[in-house]
């Protein structure tokens, strides 16, 4: 069966010495895992459109086993991500944890636009820090793991949290804080921050400005709270924390 769908590539490697298998995360089907056969010749029609991070119009013929990648159409090549290593690095963590946390074949629309989104506002110079934190939050929330920021994870008070437990799966007020002795501290702005960012998507951040430690306060957490409840032990995130010992966003300079 032939079949035409939108999509971006999240995942490629190598398939014998011409070809390469490609996971494409579509609109309509979700990830779908095609071979492109010839995709690593110099001249292959098939090259551009099976790069990483590349959205495209893609024709694929799909049958009982894995689908075969018939044709491509380019819609974006975000060749800027793939030419600043630091970007490069961030989009692969962020396609990893989206690409760990979703099955094969199962349609999820809202992660496609988040998906899309986000890789268009890291080519347009959104901060990348804060854009991860959003990617991260939206893609938790759909496999199920949705910290609790709005108030206590434990008796419910709104009454200003002040701490996050990663054990209880979210922000304790004063009351509850002894129910778990290694809770991690937030300052008043990063948890206002936080719980902002749960409700956000991509195209509405702008160009903010947060200061750095209030974003390394950010990240402290969510990565607790992803190690904690995924367990995924992520290939592209070592990478990309020695990058980020040499580097800081235009918006901290």
């Amino acid at each position: 069966m032939l079949v035409k769908t939108e999509g971006i590539v999240i995942r490629t490697r190598d398939y014998g010495e011409s070809h390469k298998v490609v996971v494409l995360f579509t609109r309509e089907r979700g990830k779908l895992p095609v071979l492109a056969r010839g995709a690593k010749k110099p001249r292959s029609r098939l090259g551009a459109v099976t790069q990483l991070f590349t959205h495209g119009q893609y024709l694929c013929f799909l049958g009982s086993g894995m689908g075969t990648l018939s044709q491509g159409e380019l819609i974006s090549s975000h060749h800027a991500l793939r030419s600043d290593l630091f970007l490069t690095a961030t989009a692969a963590y962020l396609v990893e944890l989206l690409d760990r946390l979703t099955e094969d074949m199962e349609p999820l629309p809202v992660l496609y636009r988040l998906l899309s989104s986000t890789l268009d506002q890291l080519e347009e110079g959104i901060d990348p820090d804060i854009l991860s934190r959003i990617f991260e939050l939206r893609v938790l929330e759909a496999a199920g793991y949705r910290p609790v920021l709005d108030k206590c994870a434990l008796c419910g008070s709104k009454d200003r949290p002040v701490r996050f437990s990663v054990r209880q799966g979210g922000f304790l007020c004063t009351d509850c804080l002894h129910r778990d002795e290694r809770t991690i501290p937030l300052s008043e702005n990063a948890a206002r921050i936080l719980r902002l960012l749960q409700r956000m998507t991509p195209d509405r951040i702008g160009k903010v400005r947060v200061k750095g430690e209030t974003k390394d306060q950010l990240e402290q957490v969510l990565r607790a709270f992803i190690d904690e409840y995924t367990g995924i032990a992520f290939k592209s995130r070592p990478f990309l924390d020695q990058l980020r010992k040499g580097w800081s966003p235009s918006s901290d300079r």
